[in-house]
């Protein structure tokens, strides 16, 4: 199991989330929509998003 924190990425965001790095990257990419108003989330910070990912 693996977790990612969004404030890791994005200062002053709270989320967490926890599961497969593929669980984590869709959950990434609807919490970008929906509380960062993303669109589509840009390579790069994908990038920044796979790299702070951690062992739970």
């Amino acid at each position: 199991m693996k977790k990612f924190r969004c404030g890791d990425v994005v200062p002053g965001c709270t989320r967490a989330f926890t599961g497969s790095v593929d669980e984590i990257l869709l959950a990434v990419a609807a919490h970008a929509r929906a509380d960062h108003g993303l669109a589509e989330v840009p390579e790069p910070l994908l990038a920044q998003v796979r790299g702070a990912v951690v062992d739970a």
